[in-house]
This record gives C-alpha cells, structure tokens and sequence, in this order.
C-alpha cells in the first residue's frame, strides 16, 4: 500500500487564476479587492505560494 501524494500546483497557473492581475480583470474581483482594502488589508503584495 502506497502514501497518497499531493497534487504539485504550478505557480504560474495558480498566480493567473487568484493573482491580482485576474482579480482586476473582472468587476467581481475588484470589488473584492476594494472590500479588503476597506478593511485594512494589503492586497497588491507578491506572496509566496
């Protein structure tokens, strides 16, 4: 019996479909965007992932 190994995520995959630039390209994500900023939060900071 094997261990179960997790998936590897590709980086550039994971930064086109959460980044901040996908989140500016709808209007949805803006507003998300605009509502954690309201809240006080950085948002156009590179994390690592």
């Amino acid at each position: 019996m094997s261990t179960h190994y997790p998936k590897r995520r590709s980086l550039v995959k994971r930064r086109r479909k959460f980044g901040f630039r996908a989140r500016m390209k709808t209007k949805a994500g803006r507003k998300l965007i605009n509502r954690k900023r309201r809240v006080g939060r950085s948002v156009n900071v590179r994390s690592n992932f």
